[in-house]
C-alpha cells in the first residue's frame, strides 16, 4: 500500500508539472500573439495619424503661401503705381492702396513665413514618418519573439498551429528601394 501511494503521488506531481508547463507555455504564447496584434495595431494609428495630419498640414501651408503672394503682389503693384503718379492725388489714392493692402500706417513689405511654415510642415512630416518607421520596427521585433517562441521544440509539440500560425514581419512594398520622385 505504501508504494501504490508513493506511485500516485509520482504520477500525480509529474501531471502537475506537465500541466503548469502545458500553461505556460500557453499563455505565453497568447501573451506574444496579443503583443504582436498590439504593434500591428500601432503601426495602422501611426499610418491613420499621417492620413489625417499631413493632408491638412499641406493645405494651411498652401493658403498661407497663398495669402502671402496676393499680398506681397497688391503691395508690389500699389507700389509701382506710385512710380507712375502723376498727380499728388494719384500719389495719395496709391498710398492708401498700400496700407490696405498691408494694413500698416506706413510703408513696409510685409514678411513672408512661408517658408518657415513649408520648414514646419517638413518637421511634421519626418516626424510623422519616424513614428512610423518606430512601429515598424516595433512589430518586426514582436514578431521575433512571438515565431521563436512557437517554433521552440516543446513549445512546437504543444501548440496548435492553426491557432499559433507563424506570423509575418512587416515587408516594404515592391520598389520601395527607391526613393519616390517629388513633384511640386
Amino acid at each position: 500500500m505504501k508504494k501504490s501511494i508513493i506511485a500516485v503521488i509520482v504520477v500525480f506531481v509529474f501531471g502537475a508539472i506537465v500541466l503548469f508547463q502545458y500553461s505556460s507555455i500557453y499563455n505565453e504564447a497568447v501573451n506574444n500573439q496579443e503583443t504582436v496584434d498590439q504593434s500591428w495595431n500601432d503601426v495602422s494609428a501611426a499610418y491613420q495619424r499621417r492620413a489625417d495630419l499631413v493632408p491638412q498640414l499641406f493645405e494651411t501651408v498652401k493658403g498661407a503661401a497663398k495669402n502671402e503672394k496676393e499680398i506681397l503682389t497688391a503691395v508690389t503693384q500699389a507700389r509701382a503705381g506710385i512710380v507712375n503718379a502723376q498727380t499728388p492725388e494719384d500719389m495719395q489714392m496709391f498710398g492708401k492702396k498700400i496700407n490696405t493692402a498691408i494694413n500698416l500706417a506706413f510703408e513696409a513689405y510685409p514678411q513672408i513665413r512661408s517658408t518657415e511654415r513649408f520648414a514646419d510642415l517638413q518637421a511634421q512630416l519626418e516626424g510623422t514618418e519616424n513614428r512610423i518607421n518606430k512601429a515598424r520596427t516595433d512589430y518586426n521585433a514582436t514578431i521575433k519573439i512571438y515565431n521563436t517562441h512557437i517554433r521552440g521544440f516543446f513549445t512546437k509539440m504543444i501548440l496548435n498551429e492553426e491557432e499559433f500560425p507563424k506570423k509575418e514581419g512587416f515587408q516594404a512594398s515592391q520598389g520601395a528601394e527607391k526613393a519616390p520622385e517629388i513633384k511640386f
